[in-house]
């Protein structure tokens, strides 16, 4: 979903950058709120301090630090303190409440011995040092209570007495405070998840009203492919997203007209092939007539009279095998072309139509080769026979053309889903990217060569049309001066799919060249090693790509 929905990533990116902005405005307005506390805290905690020192140097105006009543007389000065703050105004006690400790520094002896009213302990000793030294200091601070920790602010200043300075401290808890940043952060977080919430929300309506033109247009599109050309977008407004809707329309009428006329243009073109053929035949038989009645009389005729009635018969042979062809390619382009099938063996298709172009190939000096699969493969399918037959008379017909005297070799191979048979010639062979223009109607990979068999250039693209009309393929390799190799792969049935071929198409290796081409006087190139290529076969994908092996 992430990678096919823009309007999740859109929300998704959308809440994490608004999340990142969030958090880092809680903090800034936490570090904020907190500073401006504790700063209004220690304020009023100096101010309370200020307040608190005249009341406590008239009290130790008559007290001795030297005496030993001199922890009675700080607890009775503190209480004195205590006393006197209850009475200040609401401005003068914005401090809260407060804890007082009143203790003699400077007193000899150690620290724990030393005379202190309240609770020295929670006086950290560095706050301590710098009162002593006759310093006001303030410091936030944690104590240890049995309730749990404590956090105050405690203010620290030096009080006259009789004899010595006293030091005074004043211990502000920040339980209020703490309470109020609670309740702030609270306030923060739901604020954050509202915010967040409205935000995600107002990001998929506004995402949502850019993305449904676009997936709009996305599902007219594939409906479209699938041949639906009426379909249409609708134009709400005169927005940017409009003139989308306004353009895509425009774009699909110019491809329902374009794509008319071109169906328009090939029915034409089938019908006028179809017609043609049709029309050519009753011409063509009168034709054939006077040519035999011709050809009969030849040995009455002049030399010359003689060797064109040969001709003529001989052209007319192939003007009618053209106009069979077309009418065939018409059929197969129009769609009804049908399978005649029944259950026959492929060896015994291939064989029939190997022994119809051998005397082709004995004019051409060709050997004809076909080895039987060794380990006995059962090749029988549920095909059309006069198809199967036509496609192999086709290519060893075009084997024969090319292989320069070579040999032609025909191997077979099957499995549970298929069954293949490959035709291989050792002559010209292909150029690169010639392999998938043998299939083309009339195309020849050297116009200036001469045909053998007399054939029509439609040969290999009617067999590439019956091969896939069984459900199957038909594959070319070929390589200049390595020769080229064609491979028919069928299904056992028609219309089952076969995920691999029992054959595959020739792979160069580096080993000693084939005894058969030594044998049959086809010289391949030399090699500084001494070494030639070969090709051998194995199971393989279809389809698949030559691949060179070093």
């Amino acid at each position: 979903m992430w990678r096919r929905s823009m309007q999740l990533r859109v929300v998704v990116s959308t809440l994490a950058l608004s999340l990142a902005v969030v958090i880092v405005l809680g903090m800034v307005l936490q570090w904020q709120i907190t500073s401006q506390l504790l700063d209004s805290k220690e304020q009023a905690a100096i101010s309370q301090a200020e307040y608190s020192l005249p009341i406590l140097e008239r009290e130790l105006t008559a007290v001795d630090p030297n005496s030993d009543s001199v922890a009675e007389q700080l607890q009775a000065a503190l209480n004195r303190l205590t006393t006197s703050s209850s009475g200040q105004s609401t401005t003068e006690t914005v401090a809260g409440a407060f804890t007082p400790v009143l203790v003699d520094g400077r007193a000899p002896g150690e620290r724990s011995k030393q005379p202190a009213a309240g609770p020295v302990e929670d006086v950290p000793e560095d706050l301590r040092g710098f009162v002593e030294r006759g310093q006001l200091a303030t410091k936030i601070y944690t104590v240890q209570r049995e309730t749990g920790p404590v956090t105050m602010v405690i203010v620290g200043t030096p009080v006259s007495s009789a004899t010595r300075p006293l030091q005074i401290y004043l211990l502000f808890p920040l339980t209020a405070e703490q309470t109020t940043l609670a309740v702030m952060q609270r306030t923060l977080l739901v604020s954050a998840v509202v915010l967040l919430a409205l935000l995600g929300a107002i990001t998929n309506l506004v995402t949502r009203q850019v993305v449904r033109p676009v997936r709009q247009a996305a599902q007219i599109a594939e409906q479209l492919a699938e041949g639906d050309l009426d379909k249409r977008m609708r134009v709400i407004g005169e927005d940017d997203v409009a003139r989308l809707a306004e353009s895509f329309n425009e774009m699909a009428d110019s491809l329902k007209q374009q794509i008319t006329q071109l169906e328009e243009f090939g029915q034409l073109q089938r019908r006028f092939t179809s017609d043609v053929s049709h029309e050519l035949r009753t011409p063509l038989t009168t034709v054939r007539m006077a040519a035999d009645v011709l050809h009969a009389s030849r040995e009455e005729f002049p030399p010359g009279l003689s060797r064109s009635t040969e001709l003529l018969v001989d052209e007319l042979d192939r003007f009618e095998l053209l106009l069979a062809d077309l009418l065939e390619i018409s059929r197969l382009d129009a769609g009804v072309a049908d399978l005649a099938a029944g259950e026959l063996d492929l060896q015994e298709i291939t064989t029939r139509a190997v022994e119809s172009v051998r005397a082709i190939a004995e004019t051409s000096g060709v050997e004809l080769r076909v080895h039987p699969p060794a380990d006995g493969t059962d090749l029988h399918i549920v095909a059309d026979a006069r198809r199967v037959e036509r496609i192999m008379r086709n290519l060893v017909a075009n084997a024969i053309d090319h292989a320069e005297g070579g040999p032609v070799e025909l191997r077979f191979g099957g499995n549970e889903q298929a069954v293949a048979v490959t035709v291989r010639d050792y002559g010209v062979g292909l150029r690169s990217g010639e392999a998938e223009l043998v299939f083309t109607r009339f195309w020849r990979a050297d116009p200036s060569r001469n045909r053998r068999s007399g054939g029509t250039g439609l040969g290999l693209s009617i067999s590439l049309e019956d091969a896939r009309l069984h459900g199957g393929e038909l594959d070319a390799w070929g390589e200049p001066g390595e020769g080229s190799c064609f491979r028919l792969t069928l299904p056992r049935k028609p219309g089952e799919e076969a995920e691999t071929s029992p054959l595959s198409l020739p792979s160069t290796r580096r080993i000693a060249a084939p005894e058969a081409l030594l044998a049959a006087g086809v010289e391949r190139p030399s090699e500084s090693d001494g070494e030639q290529e070969v090709r051998d076969q194995g199971p393989a994908r279809l389809s698949e790509e030559p691949r060179e092996e070093k």
